[in-house]
């Protein structure tokens, strides 16, 4: 921590330095520590963990304007499938939302589908705040509220399984927009059939709008959608990197903040040597349960 200095030896400059001179980023002793034991700082202030913790914060409120690609994608899905290639953070969830606003506003319907629950539940609670609870209902394996809600958010292989159905019925499926989030999961291998199946079988009256911040080859795999649906589909493609950019960390059991990585890219030599240390550990400990 940044101390300041005695302005003099005399008691009376110590005492002005205790009492009103203590640094802004110093805090304050809680009342309960004993005196002479402070708390210490959470992460240990070097020049490495200032430089990694720069600039994070909340940013200065002021009026939201969208981006090229974002008003691009939505006059597109006025009449195609829309494919949006962007990085996480670059405002793809916002598309969605303004889509569906438009959508309910009119009396329509729509889907959001993700790969996972926890994301599932989290857009869940994010459009009630936005749409009013009685306009949203979720679909898991294990929650089914407001299922006839103008607006359904649920995982794909949910979505998926309400197409089989409506095959099997001779019903038509009850929307006019599906999202499918994360869409580069249809390469997975163990579960991309799910996504191929729910591209094929969604009738062509029904929207498309595709988000992943990871396709590479979003032009092929947008021919392909328009080979087995009959709908054209456009790629929007947003910005090359990261609007909010990732810092990667290393926590130690002391609450102390390490960077990663050094300047030159290369992994931290603190954290090479503490892992060098703890392999050592491991092996003397593993020869000696074998003897």
């Amino acid at each position: 921590m940044v101390r300041s200095r005695d302005k003099g030896r005399s008691g009376r400059g110590r005492a002005h330095h205790q009492t009103e001179r203590r640094s802004p980023e110093r805090p304050a002793i809680p009342a309960s520590v004993p005196v002479g034991e402070e708390p210490k700082p959470r992460f240990a202030e070097t020049r490495d963990v200032r430089r990694l913790l720069a600039g994070i914060g909340q940013p200065l409120p002021g009026p939201f304007t969208p981006d090229e690609f974002q008003l691009e994608a939505l006059a597109a899905l006025e009449f195609e499938d829309v494919l949006v290639t962007a990085p996480t953070g670059s405002g793809k969830t916002w598309i969605a939302r303004e889509e569906i606003r438009r959508l309910l506003g009119s009396g329509r319907r729509a889907w959001y589908t993700s790969p996972l629950k926890a994301l599932t539940n989290s857009k869940y609670q994010e459009f009630s705040e936005e749409f009013g609870a009685e306009q949203v209902g979720i679909l898991t394996g294990d929650r089914k509220e407001n299922p006839d809600a103008p607006l359904i958010i649920g995982t794909t292989e949910i979505y998926r399984n309400q197409l089989f159905d409506s095959l099997r019925g001779g019903n038509e499926v009850r929307g006019d927009l599906v999202v499918l989030d994360e869409a580069h999961y249809l390469a997975d291998e163990d579960r991309g059939h799910v996504w191929e199946e729910a591209i094929i079988l969604t009738p062509p009256r029904i929207r498309l709008l595709l988000l992943s911040a990871t396709i590479g080859n979003a032009s092929e795999f947008a021919s392909w959608m328009e080979e087995v649906r009959g709908v054209h589909c456009t790629v929007v493609a947003g910005p090359s990197s990261r609007p909010v950019p990732l810092r990667a960390a290393f926590l130690l059991p002391d609450k102390r903040l390490l960077p990663l990585l050094d300047e030159a890219g290369r992994l931290n030599p603190e954290i090479a040597q503490m892992a060098e240390r703890d392999r050592g550990q491991r092996e003397r400990y593993s020869r000696g349960r074998r003897r």
